[in-house]
């Protein structure tokens, strides 16, 4: 049968398009059906490259007894987790509530009036691994449904009742807040949590599964910059180099799987995301500025390569996702045995190459082979160049999907990424993939100062949540650092002013997640902590932070003070939860030299992004009386923590003053 996903653009919904369930999307006609029928709904949350969304696919939704249940006593809803964040984040919280964990699928019954009365992730079809099977629970809540709905909608009262109650409980009014709380104190307390729970033998934090994380690492990096603590700077590089040595790295094409199922990061989850990889530049590149190792620098210009290989759309943007699944199982794709080597590269290499990347004939995933550097002393060395003759094999033996969605998020992360690390390395092409991308989203996700979620063949997306906007500007702002003479830091000042307008709480502070004027669920949640992704709180706080050190506008200034005070009481209790909001702390607290550079040709300073190797606020005028050029040359007035120094017009004076300050 003909289920109503076939006309979406959502390549995971079009996944399940030929299932035989008689799923909706997420909408009206789905919800008007559940109310006339008086049956509750199925709502099944998931994204395209997730592993175990596929497993449940499988074993459930294309099994045809499952769907004959699903049929006849609900009405099913499937919804991408990265299309429509809001619906995620509300009902992966009433997941959490109800079954103490959250993940994908998320897997939730709702009344037609889409409070939720049970939820969970994955089930198998029968009961199994001590968990109650999928179609035995169908048939349980149907009963329920039919003899005791009242305890069922009781159920779905009181758990919309608690989602709103969680939602607001910790907003305090902005007025009369101290600011006291917006000191060192915190960010001691965030790099203390990260230091109890480093693994001092694998790296990481925590226990399996562990995450990459990325803006941890930059939070780390950024924080012994100023203190000199050596320690920290051993955790972030130990994490580092473990993620790198380990499976979770892809040793043969480059690039990062989304999290590793072990403490060592040998056995990844394996599919990559857009948004793991671009953070991950970003945390690579910021350790080779810091301690000059070129590992780290070879390990993001690998992993700009991967995605600006395999990962980028012929119009320049970026792709979503790639599968963990291919040829019917987890991470087939990327596994090896030792004889399909030694065949391929001959006895010789072969057994060289087997040795360098930890190929056996005992395998150490499913009697096959994860290629790592864990028991290679020579780690270090360069990738050995039998990978390139590995990786073209490769690419022939199966299809691996791409999610070839274009997310504004992922797309706008990848973008500052790339803008960052030409900054470091001078290598012109990033700057054109960045500045190429960015022209790709100004002109097809955005109208005016509003923007979109996402695009694919050529319809867009939703309205654009809190995270699409503060990502957006976060990326402008990184080409602002790289092209100071371009109009990136007005439209990044105008997409953040857009965000404060649509988002910000004006009464108890923060930054909604979803616009007044956007779809109501049942409740309006704050995102705050830092997940895979940073929060777009978090976000919207350093881009806010470094506006107003760039511009100088009261009422920007005004903001920033609001958003820091507001996640500084919202994370008190964990810090390090909200790692790239203390990234924006630090700024806070202890703001860059600002630079203005009074020109009359902007063409002369297009290098001088390259030469300012650290952390400063530049920004591009024309000559006035406040501040003039002197000796008819270009001029460069700084200041720093209230003190500004003598203008120059000298380049060496300036990396003086950038020194003195």
């Amino acid at each position: 049968m003909k289920n109503h996903l076939s006309d979406q653009t959502s390549p995971y919904l079009l996944q399940h398009a030929g299932n035989p369930v008689d799923w909706y999307p997420w909408g009206p006609e789905a919800f008007q059906k559940a109310k006339r029928e008086d049956k509750p709904i199925f709502l099944s949350i998931g994204y395209s490259a997730c592993h175990w969304c596929h497993v449940m696919a499988r074993e459930c939704f294309e099994n045809e007894e499952t769907a004959e249940l699903l049929n006849r006593g609900f009405v099913s809803v499937k919804v991408d987790r990265e299309e429509r964040p809001d619906v995620d984040h509300v009902y992966l919280d009433a997941c959490t509530l109800f079954s103490g964990s959250g993940g994908w699928p998320a897997s939730i019954f709702l009344t037609p009036d889409k409070k939720p009365f049970f939820a969970g992730t994955y089930f198998p079809k029968q009961s199994a691994y001590g968990m109650i099977g999928f179609d035995e629970l169908l048939k349980r809540i149907h009963e329920k449904w039919l003899h005791d709905r009242a305890a069922l909608e009781k159920t779905g009262e009181l758990a919309a009742r608690r989602l709103r109650d969680g939602a607001q409980k910790d907003f305090v009014p902005a007025r009369g807040r101290r600011m006291e709380c917006a000191d060192s104190g915190l960010i001691k307390n965030g790099v203390q949590y990260l230091r109890k729970s480093f693994d001092r033998l694998c790296g990481g934090f925590g226990n399996a599964p562990k995450f990459p994380m990325a803006h941890n690492i930059l939070f780390l990096l950024a924080y012994y910059e100023k203190s000199g603590d050596a320690e920290i700077l051993e955790m972030a590089e130990k994490t580092l180099t473990a993620m790198y040595r380990g499976g979770l790295y892809d040793h043969i094409g480059f690039g990062f799987s989304r999290y590793s199922t072990d403490r060592y990061f040998l056995v990844p989850h394996f599919e990559k995301m857009l948004y793991d990889n671009a953070l991950l530049i970003f945390a690579y590149i910021r350790a080779y500025s810091v301690t000059g190792d070129v590992l780290y620098r070879s390990v993001a210009e690998w992993t700009a390569r991967y995605v600006l290989r395999e990962m980028t759309d012929p119009d320049g943007a970026f792709y979503s996702a790639q599968d963990a699944d291919s040829a019917g199982g987890e991470g087939n794709y990327y596994l090896f045995s030792e004889e399909e080597i030694l065949r391929l590269l001959g006895a010789e290499e072969g057994k060289r190459f087997a040795s360098a990347y930890g190929i056996t004939k005992e395998g150490n995933f499913k009697g096959k082979n994860i290629p790592n550097l864990l028991r290679n002393d020579a780690w270090r060395q360069l990738p050995e160049p039998l990978a390139e003759r590995v990786y073209a094999y490769r690419k022939t033996r199966m299809p691996l999907n791409v999610d070839d969605k274009l997310l504004m998020s992922s797309c706008s992360l990848m973008i500052a990424a790339l803008a960052f690390l030409y900054r470091i390395t001078g290598t012109a092409a990033y700057l054109d993939a960045a500045r190429r991308a960015e022209r790709f989203l100004q002109c097809h996700l955005t109208e005016g100062e509003n923007v979109f979620v996402s695009l694919r063949l050529g319809r867009r997306g939703a309205e654009g949540f809190l995270a699409d906007y503060a990502f957006y500007a976060f990326a402008l702002l990184q080409l602002h650092e790289a092209l100071p003479s371009e109009n990136y830091l007005e439209r990044a000042a105008a997409i953040c002013k857009t965000a404060i307008r649509k988002f910000r709480d004006p009464d108890r502070g923060g930054f909604y997640l979803y616009a007044e004027d956007a779809e109501q669920l049942i409740t309006r949640p704050k995102d705050t902590y830092d997940g895979a992704l940073p929060s777009g709180n978090s976000v919207i706080a350093y881009v806010l932070v470094k506006l107003s050190n760039l511009l100088q506008e009261e009422a920007l200034c005004e903001e920033a003070r609001r958003q820091v005070l507001f996640l500084c009481e919202k994370c008190a209790a964990y810090p390090a939860g909200s790692c790239f909001f203390l990234l924006a702390l630090l700024r806070y607290l202890d703001p860059p030299a600002r630079i203005v550079c009074v020109t009359q040709r902007p063409e002369e300073i297009r290098e001088l992004p390259l030469s300012l190797q650290r952390e400063t606020d530049l920004i591009v005028r024309a000559p006035s009386e406040e501040q003039p050029l002197l000796n008819g040359k270009t001029t460069f007035y700084v200041c720093k923590a209230r003190r500004c120094f003598p203008p120059t017009d000298k380049l060496e004076r300036l990396m003086e003053l950038l020194d003195e300050a």
